[in-house]
């Protein structure tokens, strides 16, 4: 998935509305039939892209409530190639502090895209559209009744929510619907954080240090192009949220009675795509790193990662389950399991998530992170330690799967790491310095982390 930070201001206005709507419109309809929105994205037209991405993230946050509206508004809906363009008007012009469009514009250029696709449908798309501006104010109450509508997130979504984090459930919904802030990874063998943050400063762009709980993220005030970024080409800063930074400290450094993981340790990253954090890992020490993903074409990422950073791995292409097929029989110091999951925390970078996700997949993918934890746990050396991660904030792809997993095995314990540890929750405060004001975005994604030591 793509992880662009650009807000919709300040990209949109690169390309007319009419063809910009349109691609968002066939993106927004093939995501509504369970495809992906990085692989539509990958098919856009290049001048067309950047603006189709910030639109159709937009549009994905509202499209329960653009739904709603629809269904108000229309009962019997629209020919695909006309619901699309519908649906992703109503988004544009629901209410918000800083709209992307005026209205006037939105219904012009959504109807004459209209009239281009499908002409008979034009005045129809006319008239809702302008009615909902006329009545907007009781359609987006009377839609905002349903909680699917009110928070766009799936019904089972919100119960497991609700069941998980019975406190923090609507700041969590809340903080996915914001735009996260980007956030970048400085090169520990470049320079420090707060000397980057400098240099960014010599370029006229404002950025802060985000401090101890990941030393070397950099959190910028606006998204930027990554070419706009010094020294981006030449490896000495890379885009990575700075929750995800925490798996290579966690996985290196001294945590507890755990000391810090010598030089040429052997290390596995087990699920190493795109490669950010087996990047993370090598620039925070000489190890002897195996970077492991089941798909050869997303390990392509994880070599362009490495190149660009000067970094060097051993790159496999296999399940790290059938551990028969790859592995030597020589153990490893260190093991990073960054499990394939629900990417329920990073809903916010991906918002087409919430939409293509199902419950079922929730025990489909937890019971995979257990079979790839038992399968590795015995390539790891006694005194060894294994960090699990997963982008997620349902328990059972964090703390329960844990809990299990430490039934089952022995000769595991799980050494807690104050503020490192755990679920990280994309709330206001998380990530922010003791007494932060802890307004805006949240800093970090939703995570879970654990550092498990064998005895």
């Amino acid at each position: 998935m793509s992880s662009s930070s650009s807000s919709p201001s300040s990209t949109v206005q690169s390309a007319p509305l009419q063809r910009l709507i349109a691609q968002v419109a066939d993106a927004v309809q093939a995501v509504r039939g369970g495809r992906s929105l990085t692989e539509l994205l990958a098919r856009c037209p290049a001048d067309l892209r950047p603006g189709t991405q910030s639109l159709s993230f937009y549009v994905l946050r509202l499209l329960a409530s653009a739904e709603g509206a629809r269904a108000l508004l229309a009962p019997k809906a629209p020919p695909p190639k006309v619901e699309g363009l519908l649906l992703s008007a109503l988004a544009l012009l629901w209410p918000a502090e800083d709209p992307p469009y005026d209205a006037h514009t939105v219904v012009d250029q959504t109807v004459s895209a209209v009239r281009k696709r499908l002409p008979a449908s034009a005045g129809f798309v006319n008239a809702v559209l302008r009615r909902f501006l006329r009545e907007r104010d009781a359609i987006v109450a009377a839609v905002q009744a349903d909680p699917v509508a009110r928070f766009n997130h799936p019904a089972w979504w919100l119960a497991r929510l609700q069941q998980d984090w019975p406190e923090q459930w609507q700041e969590i919904l809340a903080a996915n619907n914001q735009h996260p802030p980007m956030t970048l990874r400085v090169h520990a063998r470049h320079g420090s954080a707060e000397t980057y943050v400098q240099r960014l400063s010599q370029q006229g762009i404002a950025a802060r240090a985000l401090g101890a709980i990941a030393p070397q993220a950099v959190v910028l005030e606006r998204a930027v192009p990554v070419t706009a970024l010094p020294g981006f080409a030449q490896g000495e800063v890379s885009v990575q949220d700075a929750a995800a930074q925490l798996a290579g400290h966690l996985l290196v450094q001294a945590q507890g009675e755990l000391p810090h993981l010598p030089e040429h340790a052997r290390v596995l990253d087990a699920c190493s795509a795109p490669g950010g954090k087996t990047a993370h890992i090598l620039e925070l020490g000489d190890f002897d790193l195996t970077a492991l993903d089941s798909d050869a074409r997303r390990l392509a990422r994880v070599q362009d990662n490495l190149a660009r950073l000067q970094l060097r791995a051993r790159v496999l292409a296999a399940d790290a389950r059938q551990t028969a097929g790859w592995w030597n029989g020589e153990r490893f110091d260190a093991i990073l399991l960054d499990a394939p999951c629900s990417a329920s925390g990073i809903v916010r970078r991906h918002p087409d998530v919430r939409w293509l996700r199902r419950d079922s997949d929730i025990a489909q993918l937890a019971q995979i992170q257990a079979e790839l934890l038992d399968a590795l746990w015995p390539t790891l050396k006694p005194g060894g330690r294994l960090v699990y991660a997963t982008c997620s904030v349902f328990k059972a792809e964090g703390q329960g799967q844990i809990d299990a997993f430490l039934q089952r095995q022995a000769d595991a314990k799980l050494i807690e790491v104050s503020g490192l540890s755990g679920h990280l929750l994309p709330l206001a405060h998380n990530g922010e310095p003791a007494g932060a004001a802890g307004s805006g975005p949240a800093v970090i994604d939703g995570f879970y982390y654990a550092l498990l030591h064998k005895s």
